[in-house]
């Protein structure tokens, strides 16, 4: 039987460098379950797109996150980087921005 995700391994590269932003690539992959070569393709598209910054730091990279740029519209809905990673991991990235503050309702 063949095994599937909903979350593309673009999707997984984006969650685990949010989670970790200074990973190295083999780091990365082995938190995904793709090769290296596979990772660092896909980190390659997501700087391209926008999704992430590289900045080299001594020999490894540190990653930030955009977590404002938009990744799809679900009706008329924007969803975010921001809101896809604290809806896999209830909290924003360490190491990205810092999270805008929430308001609450009037009273």
């Amino acid at each position: 039987m063949a095994t599937w995700n909903f979350l593309t391994n673009h999707a997984l590269v984006l969650l685990s460098i949010g989670r970790q932003p200074e990973s190295t690539g083999l780091e990365i992959s082995q938190a995904v379950g793709i090769t290296e070569r596979a990772t660092r393709r896909i980190v390659d598209d997501l700087e391209a797109a926008g999704y992430i910054e590289r900045e080299k730091v001594g020999r490894r990279n540190r990653y930030r996150v955009d977590l404002h740029r938009s990744l799809a519209r679900i009706g008329e809905r924007e969803l975010t980087v921001r809101q896809l990673l604290e809806l896999v991991e209830d909290q924003v990235a360490p190491g990205s921005e810092p999270p805008e503050p929430r308001h609450s309702p009037p009273n």
